[in-house]
């Protein structure tokens, strides 16, 4: 192989005479002085394990041309591809391309937790940190989840189109509802709402629902948003501080809004077969035909959730039950029912749970159990808003 000591002082000696051979013969420095710094750099990695070749300098300037011939063909290639879209018409934009979008992320190759998790990053915009609160999921396995929904997109050779396969729409429905429940109350940050995404969610369902009109699940879910929305304006106070349902100022929620989703939610129950979508709908319906929050038919309340429990059970479903339960068999019922679940490990961690047992306790008469219950949810709960209000309810009961 030869001594390499010299190497460095060899390579200094050619290169000026390298390029000045390729200037003279292609012009423009400095593209040609790029290529010989690639040769070079080619010496350096090749030299000390193939030995210097007989004629350094015409072996440099052979590899310089030839990358300086590439970056022409590239150049030449890329001006050619410019003229080309500089004479075609500009894409179409089209009104369902989020709903293609939505469809791609759905595909069957992927499980229906991928589904989901991808679409939220890719339609939904949401971080990895607010997927996995969203879906109660470490955030590692969501980073993973992710990476490899990817993966398997491309292995399929997935298409972008707006046909939706009937396998496809249980995910559609309830990464929508996953959307929309994040911008509604955010899981995360200073803010309460985050509207462009209950916006999005809602433009989403929307077309969903105009591609499929007798899709009773989906009229479900586009009932649902609508009559939960309508309740937006008036869940903040004149600080932006939380206001809990029962205190909310009526007179602020948008009447349209309720009226269109009482609309859609009565026919689909009427037409359709009964769906979760539909029943959480129908319980939503209840509370907003409410004139005043003690005018709310809590026995429908329970009845609703029970069949919802029936059907499609869960953590939030079973939490929900809890406090219709209360509602309608006062606070120690409620608590009763509450430590029956008390060893369920999603709601052990959860913040509602401890929120509603403090609200409960209240109710009960047990203040100093209600307080250290309001403090427990606000230490759970990273959404700062949900935070001072929970924190503003332990302090008030300090102060009684």
């Amino acid at each position: 192989m030869g001594d390499l000591t010299g190497l460095p002082d060899l390579l200094r000696e050619c290169a000026p005479q390298v390029l000045a051979a390729v200037v003279r013969r292609y012009g423009d420095f400095d593209a040609c002085e790029d290529a010989v710094q690639e040769a070079l750099i080619a010496a350096v990695r090749q030299w000390p394990e193939t030995g210097v070749p007989e004629q350094p300098r015409s072996w440099l300037i052979t590899v310089a041309s030839r990358r300086r011939v590439e970056m022409l063909r590239n150049e030449i290639a890329r001006r050619r591809r410019e003229e080309t879209v500089r004479h075609e018409p500009e894409p179409e934009v089209r009104g369902d391309d989020e709903l293609a979008l939505l469809l791609l992320c759905c595909h069957p190759a992927l499980s229906v937790p991928a589904q989901i998790t991808l679409t939220l990053r890719a339609v939904g915009g949401l971080t990895t940190a607010e997927i996995a609160r969203a879906l109660l999921l470490p955030e590692a396995t969501v980073g993973q989840r992710i990476s490899r929904a990817k993966q398997r997109i491309r292995d399929a050779g997935a298409r972008f189109e707006t046909a939706a396969p009937a396998e496809r729409l249980v995910a559609v429905r309830h990464v929508l509802y996953l959307i929309f429940n994040e911008g509604y109350t955010a899981s995360s940050g200073d803010e309460l709402n985050r509207v462009e995404l209950t916006r999005e969610a809602i433009r989403l369902t929307r077309q969903l629902h105009r591609r499929l009109p007798d899709d009773g699940e989906v009229a479900g879910l586009l009932a649902l948003m609508l009559l939960t929305d309508a309740r937006r304006p008036a869940r903040t106070g004149p600080d932006a501080a939380l206001v809990p349902l029962a205190d909310q100022d009526r007179g602020r929620w948008d009447t349209a809004m309720i009226a269109e989703g009482v609309g859609i939610i009565t026919a689909a129950l009427a037409s359709a077969p009964i769906g979760p979508f539909q029943l959480q709908a129908a319980i939503a319906a209840v509370h907003d035909e409410a004139a005043r929050a003690e005018d709310t038919d809590w026995p429908q309340i329970l009845l609703l959730y029970g069949m919802l429990h029936a059907l499609a059970p869960g953590p939030m479903v079973t939490l929900n039950r809890i406090v219709a339960t209360a509602m309608v068999d006062g606070p120690r019922a409620g608590l009763a029912a509450l430590e029956l679940v008390a060893d369920d490990p999603v709601l052990a961690r959860h913040h509602r749970t401890a929120a509603v047992r403090a609200h409960l306790l209240e109710l009960a008469g047990d203040r100093a159990g209600a307080r250290e219950q309001y403090r427990l949810a606000a230490r759970l709960t990273l959404s700062r808003p949900e935070q001072r209000y929970l924190e503003s309810r332990a302090a008030r009961l300090s102060s009684c």
